[in-house]
């Protein structure tokens, strides 16, 4: 089978490794080293002007890492891929790449609390302002653009109000001013949604999420539609700065990497039930599921998503105190703030992850005092309903003798 014709479950098994390349090996071997030698004076000469293949030195490639690279880019539909030593290695070496001092960075309404943090940075020392905006539609997008307008930054669905955004708007309109689109597809997984099919320059993940799955990896991916960008961006901004993923991390990631489909699958699976027994829970006011047919946006996730993943973001009734009780109360289910893990995990947003965004802008964002986000792992999910039904009926005794 041709490897082009490859169905993404076979993908994400088989894409980017030759066995024969390395001595018949089933895994992907780890070449834990930070330097390689040369056969000679020449060769290292050679090598590093560019005029022969080879490695050099790991932080500018690793046999491991590039395995990676290599699968990551064809799941992703793209033409080259970097592997980084966290998501906001991959987040800043992006912008970093885009912008220069004076430009301008148009964002979708809600973002990671540290991409927002990065992005106050750059204003405040190069200059590059930023604006969020809703894009609900190409009229909004135009207008929201400005002459020093260089990409559009989004996430969809949004962290962590699962507020989607219509890529194809945003393409359409990105399309007709010249300008380069990036998409945080975090949340959903190249298993959910592929947004430079739909014709996103750049896709980005933290690889510490759904890609690993196991809660033993902090890495970063970013894939482009272009191959001599993602060389350039190899031989500058990621060399320079060094913001990359070591040997062992892309090794556990390969690792990951095969099992993402039944571990998505069972995900969705699970949290469409959890989804169910929210929706009958008296102490939960509002819910935020792409794949809801209730969620205002519900024709969008349909149009550009398999699925609605395995996040959930809901509203208790009350307050902080209410959600903390409500979190405090939880014992199967763990307070921690990653996602994709096997495990279930719980967080507060507005004063875990999203912290760092000042309050008045949380508002904008549709980050109340009240809402929490829930990773549905993989877990029974009578195990899980079980210990969602105890806490909410703790927390509200436990607020009653308050």
């Amino acid at each position: 089978m041709k490897k082009q014709n490859m169905k993404m479950e076979t993908a994400v098994i088989h894409q980017g490794y030759d066995s024969k390349v390395h001595h018949d090996s089933l895994a992907t071997p780890l070449y834990q080293t930070s330097t390689f030698s040369f056969s000679n004076a020449e060769e290292g000469e050679n090598r590093f002007a560019g005029n022969s293949e080879g490695n050099i030195y790991s932080r500018l490639g690793n046999p491991t890492v590039r395995v990676l690279e290599e699968r990551m880019k064809e799941i992703e539909f793209g033409e080259g891929a970097l592997a980084f030593g966290s998501g906001m290695a991959a987040v800043s070496a992006i912008l970093v790449y885009l912008t220069k001092a004076g430009d301008h960075v148009l964002c979708s309404r809600g973002i990671y609390g540290c991409t927002f943090g990065l992005l106050e940075i750059m204003q405040e020392k190069y200059g590059i302002t930023h604006s969020l905006v809703s894009m609900t539609t190409e009229e909004e997008i135009e207008q929201a653009i400005q002459p020093e307008t260089v990409c559009i930054f989004l996430e969809t669905p949004i962290n962590p109000t699962m507020e989607l955004v219509n890529l194809e708007a945003v393409v359409a309109v990105a399309s007709r001013r010249g300008i380069q689109v990036v998409v945080d597809n975090t949340f959903s997984s190249p298993y959910l949604q592929n947004p430079i099919c739909m014709g996103a320059d750049f896709v980005l993940h933290s690889a510490t999420k759904y890609l690993n799955g196991h809660g033993d990896v902090v890495g970063g991916i970013l894939v482009g539609k272009d191959k001599e960008e993602i060389a350039q961006l190899r031989k500058t901004v990621q060399k320079d700065m060094g913001g990359i993923m070591s040997p062992f991390d892309a090794w556990l990631l390969l690792r990951g990497l095969k099992t993402l489909h039944v571990r998505m699958d069972r995900h969705v699976a699970n949290a469409k039930k959890i989804l169910a027994f929210l929706q009958k829970e008296r102490s939960v006011k509002k819910i935020f599921y792409p794949f809801d047919p209730s969620h205002p946006q519900y024709d969008i996730a349909v149009k550009q998503m398999r699925e609605g993943g395995g996040l959930i973001s809901f509203e208790v009734e009350g307050g902080k105190k209410e959600a903390q009780a409500f979190m405090n109360a939880l014992s199967l289910i763990k307070i921690a703030v990653s996602l994709g893990d096997a495990e279930t995990l719980i967080q507060h947003p507005a004063s875990m992850t999203h912290a760092a965004v000042p309050k008045k802008e949380r508002d904008k964002m549709g980050i109340s005092d009240s809402l929490v986000r829930l990773s549905v792992g993989l877990e029974h999910t009578d195990d899980l309903i079980s210990d969602l039904a105890q806490a909410f009926e703790k927390a509200k005794l436990e607020l009653q003798e308050i």
